[in-house]
């Protein structure tokens, strides 16, 4: 009887002790070994990508993380741009930085920044969610993505989803607000009480980080100057742009420069437009000119995809400035390619989204 009362005891401490730190399972490390996902072995053009049912299901390791089983992931250009190695070494570093393992390989790689789905087990820390909350967040770039029927993120990492958006939806805005917030607020020093009648320029603006942006310039009251292409001009008109200009029409820096000068450029599409952009800024003035491409990923690991950025950004997104949604197309979890195919191609009209789990919403 006594040894009996000691295994008891021992049985509910290692399943979490008091009542008020037992943590209910469902889905967890401890019933299943693998799950589905599209990985990469190694860097490449779209022929590494791989679809396999036996990638490591996530495991919690701190009592600070969560496992979020997959609804919907949203496509950026980083993630073709890290499967093809943009980053590699920096992100290696990030990864293990004390070089403890030493013979161990980012490989298989899960791709995927924008993840939206429903928390399924969490840690003993974790209090302000609980088991079936539906979340979103933007992955760091160092973790596995969101490619693959769960991921495991910190409890800080995540932020509970908003009831008006479906997972779809979701999926499309948390990586975009983060690298608007980083590039306007943060490096451009924008916000709400001061942007209101600056000229604003957003040099490829009919992707995902100039719709979200125009639509948060805009609530600021800033003037906004987009360039796209002539089929997107209503699109990004309707998103609140005041004056557009058609890069398929010619040179772009030729009517640019007709217009009165800019306090801000968000440049998103690199190239050689630092050459001539920088005179289109207003001298003399603190005006700023901040590229989202050349140093992508050292403006990220400094300022974007921080713990906690994803929940200012994306909070004052959707609940103060109401900011829209935008989804192009919608894929399937088998159409993956063809998505990555999809954003490597350019001339996007918002998010490319990849429906993960089925019967989810859309």
């Amino acid at each position: 009887m006594r040894m009996s009362g000691v295994r008891q005891a021992v049985l509910r401490l290692f399943r979490g002790g008091q009542a008020g730190r037992r943590r209910p399972l469902s889905t967890s490390s401890r019933c299943r070994g693998v799950m589905p996902a599209w990985v990469i072995d190694k860097y490449g053009t779209n022929e590494v990508l791989r679809f396999t049912e036996n990638i490591g299901f996530p495991a919690i390791m701190y009592p600070n993380e969560v496992i979020v089983k997959v609804c919907a992931a949203g496509l950026n250009p980083i993630d073709v741009a890290m499967r093809g190695g943009y980053g590699a070494a920096t992100l290696s570093v990030k990864r293990d930085p004390l070089n403890i393992n030493q013979l161990s390989s980012e490989f298989p790689l899960v791709l995927g920044r924008d993840v939206s789905g429903v928390i399924m087990e969490r840690g003993l820390d974790v209090n302000i969610f609980t088991e079936g909350d539906e979340v979103w967040a933007a992955i760091p770039l160092w973790k596995q993505g969101s490619l693959a029927e769960f991921v495991v993120l910190s409890g800080n990492e995540v932020s509970r989803k908003p009831k008006s958006l479906s997972h779809r939806e979701a999926a499309s805005i948390p990586y975009v607000a983060t690298t608007a917030w980083s590039a306007l607020v943060n490096t451009g020093g924008l916000g709400k009480d001061n942007c209101a009648n600056k000229r604003i320029l957003i040099l490829g603006g009919s992707g995902g980080v100039g719709t979200f942006s125009i639509q948060m310039l805009k609530a600021w009251g800033a003037h906004v100057t987009v360039t796209c292409s002539q089929n997107a001009e209503g699109f990004v008109r309707e998103l609140g742009a005041d004056h557009v200009v058609d890069y398929t029409a010619g040179p772009v820096e030729e009517p640019l420069s007709c217009l009165d000068k800019f306090d801000l450029i968000l440049d998103n599409i690199g190239g050689d437009t630092e050459r001539w952009a920088l005179n289109l800024l207003k001298p003399w003035c603190g005006a700023k000119y901040v590229t989202l491409v050349t140093p992508f990923l050292q403006n990220t690991d400094r300022l974007g995809v921080a713990d906690g950025m994803m929940k200012t950004a994306a909070t004052v997104a959707t609940k103060v400035i109401k900011i829209r949604a935008v989804v192009e197309e919608t894929f399937t979890f088998p159409q993956v390619p063809q998505a990555f195919e999809k954003v490597e191609k350019g001339h996007a009209r918002g998010k490319t989204v990849v429906q993960i789990s089925e019967g989810e919403d859309s």
